[in-house]
């Protein structure tokens, strides 16, 4: 059983995430929405600098449009069909947020700490999906890269971290390769 809530270990041994495309409804709503964003932001966040912002998109087919003015700009020769799989992340799941890397002014915290803050806000954005009982996903791709979509959505020097998306599983979840720990853990000296 995956994302077993029986108890944190259970739970961290079994976490995986759904695939956007097989996430139905229901998803949170407005109150366990905002729940699950408040546990997102219980993160290390060395300098108390909260570099990071959730966008929350109402609004799908506002959403869609823009992905696909960007996509077509970007690609003025795009058939249809591929126009048509740009959008696509647009439909996914029912609930779409947008985590945003706001990196604050600092003469303490280096920049890659900003980073890692916004990565942890990130997995806790999983885990509070999770524990609340639905799947979740974390996928950038190129709308999170592309300048229309940014100038869209961003402010300043933010950028767009991932598109986090939440449902009900469609299809059971199914594992992934995982790394080996003697290929990626070593002791020192």
């Amino acid at each position: 059983m995956f994302n077993d809530l029986s108890s944190v270990s259970r739970y961290l041994a079994t976490r995986r995430s759904g695939k956007p495309r097989d996430m139905i409804a229901p998803g949170p709503d407005a109150a366990m929405l905002g729940e699950i964003l408040k546990l997102a932001m219980r993160t290390p966040d060395h300098g108390k600098l909260f570099p990071w912002r959730f966008v929350v998109v109402d609004d799908r087919d506002v959403f869609a449009d823009l992905l696909a003015r960007a996509f077509t700009d970007a690609n003025p020769d795009a058939r249809a069909a591929q126009i048509e799989a740009a959008v696509a992340p647009a439909r996914m799941a029912p609930t779409l947020i947008l985590l945003l890397f706001a990196p604050q002014p600092s003469a303490k915290i280096p920049l890659w700490e900003q980073q890692m803050s916004v990565g942890a806000v990130g997995m806790n954005l999983l885990h509070a999906a999770h524990a609340h009982g639905f799947v979740g996903s974390w996928i950038t791709g190129w709308a999170s890269y592309d300048p229309v979509v940014r100038s869209a959505l961003c402010t300043g020097d933010e950028q767009i971290a991932g598109l986090f998306f939440m449902g009900s599983p469609a299809l059971p979840l199914e594992e992934r390769p995982r790394p080996d720990a003697s290929d990626i853990v070593r002791h020192w000296p």
